[in-house]
């Protein structure tokens, strides 16, 4: 492949259709990389002693799609190596095992993408307006993510 052709691109996609581990990996694969590191965050079964029967996300997409933009953005000032960057998130009901939100990075070398990845994941959860809903048997719970900037400065 020209590494012309293989300019630095972010893929970014909010879906509610099931998510595809292989489809986001292949996205960042590149010849002048020997890293592909990967984050699947996914639905379990329990939280705190409840059993939980699925989830449920809601969006606010196009900001949603914009802090995950700058996300990719600050990933790449922060590792000059990274080279491409997948983020897709799951909206709408997400049953038990399937995959809410899968992270993608491509570096040289594993030490970027891997330290990118967590960054990426860690930030996702603090800036991004998405929502999730956890059902559980008999009641639901609105779930507030613990990195969340703009939650916790409210209080």
């Amino acid at each position: 492949m020209d590494e012309s052709k293989d300019l630095p691109k972010d893929f970014i996609k909010l879906k509610s259709e099931k998510l595809s581990v292989d489809e986001v990996s292949e996205l960042v694969i590149s010849p002048c990389c020997g890293a592909v590191s990967l984050f699947i965050g996914t639905t379990r079964n329990n939280f705190e002693g409840k059993k939980v029967t699925h989830l449920e996300y809601e969006a606010y997409t196009s900001m949603a799609e914009t802090e995950i933009k700058k996300i990719c953005r600050d990933a790449r000032q922060k590792w000059p190596s990274v080279k491409h960057i997948a983020v897709h998130h799951r909206l709408g009901v997400v049953p038990i095992t399937e995959a809410s939100v899968i992270i993608a990075v491509s570096s040289p070398h594993r030490a970027e993408s891997l330290e990118a990845v967590m960054y990426c994941i860690n930030t996702l959860k603090a800036c991004v307006p998405i929502w999730k809903k956890e059902i559980y048997e008999d009641e639901y719970s609105w779930k507030e993510n613990k990195e969340c900037l703009w939650a916790n400065s409210e209080k």
